[in-house]
């Protein structure tokens, strides 16, 4: 079989498997019938976004998870806001500086939360780099000795880790992998 039988038996198969709101007609030029195109309505990385009632639960738990770091990051920006205020920072600039990025780093966590709880794909890999570095904190405020910290951190990297490892969730978030077992 040549390469252009194969690339239009893919076309055909695309054609196939696309829905009709996916499926949209092309005029050629020189017009008389119109060519299918199977280019999907949305980009590659919202390819097979999911219902929140349709994800599996390891998803909407890891959903969770993020959303739960996103206000523990909150929270310590704020505490840092208010030690910069009270003159308790080491320098006041340095104290602002951390709280603006604390509450910027709490904002893009949520929005990971949200494209998780959404079942996008594009948000497998920020949570799962989100968890490790979880982790490597966790057991920083371990050592600080800081285990009012530290252990929550490390238990919620585990169970997001967890849920983000478990096959149900590689089958959704996974590029590639829909359909297959």
């Amino acid at each position: 079989m040549g390469s252009r039988s194969r690339a239009r038996a893919r076309a055909q198969a695309s054609q196939v498997t696309a829905g009709p709101s996916q499926v949209a007609r092309k005029q050629p030029r020189g017009g008389s019938a119109p060519l299918p195109s199977a280019a999907p309505e949305s980009g590659p990385a919202e390819a097979a976004p999911a219902e929140p009632g349709q994800l599996p639960r390891t998803v909407r738990i890891a959903a969770v998870v993020q959303a739960v770091e996103a206000a523990g990051v909150l929270a310590a920006a704020l505490i840092a806001a208010v030690d910069a205020l009270t003159g308790k920072s080491y320098h006041r600039a340095s104290g602002i500086a951390i709280t603006l990025i604390g509450i910027a780093t709490a904002v893009a966590l949520a929005y990971v939360a949200r494209g998780l709880n959404r079942g996008r794909r594009w948000s497998r890999t920020p949570a799962m780099l989100t968890q490790l570095f979880i982790g490597i904190i966790g057991i920083y405020m371990i050592q600080a000795p800081r285990l009012d910290w530290g252990i929550p951190a490390i238990a919620l990297a585990v169970a997001g880790l967890g849920t983000l490892l478990a096959p149900s969730s590689i089958e959704l978030l996974t590029p590639g992998r829909a359909g297959k077992s």
